[in-house]
């Protein structure tokens, strides 16, 4: 069975390109471009990875992330937070917040999916 793995980015482009991607790898992806729909979106999908995007309209991937560590159901899943805005302490914070994986934006594809596989094979389930 291909594991799952959840996309939250509301940058329409990038969304893409990391489904697009993450597919043609034979992962099963479910995209989700609003953060406030992302905690449901885990709860149903029931990832094995959450790629999550830190600058996102309504709600902080901070707090999606400490939310996600925060709940029994999903304190599991994996977090790999993906962000354009990669300045001194930022690193510190997001893996603060729970996160597992951190990658600065413009993402390579090489090292994206290295950070995949390696979260992936870590996951529970």
């Amino acid at each position: 069975m291909a594991k799952r793995i959840l996309v939250v980015e509301d940058n329409d482009l990038n969304r893409k390109l990391f489904c697009d991607v993450l597919r043609s790898q034979g992962y099963a992806v479910e995209p989700c471009a609003d953060g406030l729909e992302a905690l449901d979106r885990a709860r149903s999908f029931v990832p094995n990875l959450i790629i999550m995007d830190i600058q996102l309209p309504n709600v902080s991937g901070l707090d999606l992330i400490e939310a996600t560590k925060a709940d029994a159901v999903l304190r599991q899943i994996p977090v790999l937070a993906v962000t354009a805005y990669a300045g001194k302490g930022d690193e510190e914070r997001i893996r603060d917040a729970g996160a597992e994986g951190y990658l600065a934006k413009p993402v390579s594809i090489g090292p994206f999916m290295a950070a995949v596989k390696g979260l992936v094979e870590k996951a529970v389930a």
